[in-house]
């Protein structure tokens, strides 16, 4: 049985699915935030919706929104929200984006929803109780060895930026398979025993708060790429089936 956290959750991603599509089949209105990343109107009125809907039902939570910033509630729940995960992609009619709803109490992840609506995979877990794809228990891969490891990583000029280059290029080498597709479907793959690990070298909180719920409850592990804890200030991701976890870490230390 779903608790109310992940009922609001998953009814909040299905509107903001209701206005994103609309706009992604039709004509996609662009503009550069202050830090040259692209924003649509789906973006903004999306996030706008999703906080509507889980203020309706959890009025004192605050939020913490990719594009609306800081709410402060009068409890110790925080949303946190990427209204379109891969705008890039969204803009450019790639079908894969979509919406990140999570909930951390006292600084800890408790709830994550992941909706992919193009490909038709919403992902939700909450701590405890399991994660889930479309309804259905998933959980991460058996492998122990990473030459039959499939790696995701994201975009290689972070990693070149932070100087962990040759980490990625060197753990690359040591796998049956690695490809970048690219922001949160890598770890919806990791999750559902389709991959073995996601790496990043630079993300926000919002990008991968969800996430970090879906993978942990799917029998993962998730960790910045110091092998620290996740916060708000987390720049970096490992996320892996937990048996690959720590001899990842060592390529970057």
């Amino acid at each position: 049985m779903k608790s109310e956290f992940i009922t609001v959750a998953l009814d909040a991603a299905k509107k903001a699915e209701e206005v994103i599509l609309p706009y992604y089949n039709g004509d996609i209105s662009v503009e550069l935030k202050e830090d040259e990343t692209p924003v649509t109107y789906a973006d903004r009125e999306a996030e706008i919706v999703i906080r509507e809907t889980i203020k309706h039902a959890f009025p004192d939570h605050g939020f913490l929104g990719e594009e609306f910033g800081v709410e402060k509630g009068d409890s110790p729940y925080l949303w946190i929200i990427d209204p379109i995960d891969a705008t890039k992609n969204y803009i450019r009619k790639i079908p894969i984006f979509g919406t990140q709803i999570a909930l951390m109490k006292d600084e800890e992840l408790i709830v994550g929803v992941s909706n992919a609506p193009l490909l038709n995979e919403v992902l939700y877990a909450e701590k405890g109780n399991g994660a889930f794809l479309n309804d259905n228990p998933i959980s991460v891969s058996e492998l122990t060895g990473l030459k039959e490891a499939m790696i995701c990583h994201g975009g290689i000029k972070w990693f070149v930026e932070k100087g962990t280059f040759e980490g990625i290029y060197n753990l690359i080498n040591k796998t049956a398979r690695s490809r970048g597709f690219g922001d949160f479907y890598m770890y919806h793959l990791v999750s559902s025993a389709r991959a073995e690990a996601v790496i990043e070298a630079a993300i926000s909180i919002w990008d991968i708060a969800a996430i970090t719920v879906i993978v942990r409850e799917a029998g993962g592990m998730v960790t910045d790429l110091q092998g620290n804890d996740i916060t708000i200030q987390t720049n970096s991701l490992l996320a892996t089936n937990g048996s690959l976890h720590q001899e990842i870490l060592n390529y970057f230390h």
